[in-house]
């Protein structure tokens, strides 16, 4: 799911971080010796995620700590539900307990929204799809969340795809010249997405060929006429001020992909704690 490289150098920062020179507390009150089973449960209602960053956290402190999930990845789970058992030295675990929590509570999180959103257009041959708006550092964790709650992922990063936007569109002096100059320096592998705020912009997408066209803050109208211009020729990504009470209107209107940048920088983490037993 996520590169293991990666997933060690985030947990390794997020170690050195949280221990730097150890921890005074619990390497002065607990024995080398001291062996324990800890039990980590939900404490409200959603989507649990992020197994498999805890997993290694665990074994980074400690390899011999065994590690038992009780419910799957992606997971819906009730509040109460007890969801992970450690067992093992006790000094090992408690190092470990804040960190594995502080990544399982904001992926929880994010799967939990992104489910919510997934649900309300299930009957909708749309995709909902994060954006860049993530924690630094964090994204392929956060974009991993959003995947296990159900919607999709957009680019991971500027290298991925080329996105015309707004001030892209100004500096270069309008759409056809900015198609037209990416085009002569980017592989043919590069899709080209363009981003636009009227008709008259998506008109001029598509005569220079953009395969994909964002509508910035269209009315559901606009958009409504912007797929039927569009005729299925570009994909179509709806984007701007979309929520949970407005998600379903824009679906409506036939656009392929919604953008939602609330997915990663608006979700509340999920309440989740660890108990020695």
């Amino acid at each position: 799911m996520v590169n293991k490289y990666l997933l060690e150098d985030i947990i390794k920062r997020a170690i050195i971080e949280d221990l730097n020179n150890g921890d005074v507390t619990t390497d002065n009150l607990i024995g080398d010796n001291h062996i324990s089973s800890a039990i980590m449960t939900v404490k409200e209602d959603g989507i649990v995620s992020g197994f498999f960053v805890a997993k290694k956290i665990f074994e980074m402190m400690d390899d011999e700590l065994i590690f038992r999930m009780l419910v799957d990845e992606g997971t819906k789970v009730k509040k109460g539900t007890d969801i992970l058992e450690i067992q093992g030295k006790t000094k090992s675990i408690l190092k470990a307990e804040r960190l594995a929590l502080n990544f399982m509570q904001r992926m929880s999180g994010i799967s939990t929204l992104a489910n919510k959103f997934s649900e309300i257009v299930k009957d909708y041959d749309v995709r909902i799809v994060d954006t860049r708006k993530t924690t630094p550092n964090l994204r392929i964790l956060e974009k991993a969340a959003v995947k296990i709650g159900g919607c999709y992922n957009h680019r991971y990063n500027l290298s991925d795809a080329v996105m015309i936007k707004d001030n892209h569109i100004v500096a270069s002096g309008g759409i056809r010249n900015a198609v037209e100059k990416i085009r002569e320096n980017i592989p043919h592998t590069t899709k080209i997405e363009v981003e636009v705020q009227t008709i008259k912009m998506l008109k001029e997408a598509l005569a220079v060929k953009a395969d994909i066209i964002m509508l910035d803050n269209m009315s559901n109208e606009l958009m409504k006429e912007a797929v039927e211009i569009n005729n299925k020729k570009a994909i179509l990504e709806a984007s701007g001020g979309i929520n949970e009470e407005t998600v379903l209107d824009v679906a409506k209107t036939g656009v392929d992909i919604i953008s939602l940048g609330a997915l990663t920088h608006s979700y509340k983490s999920l309440d989740i704690s660890l108990n020695i037993k």
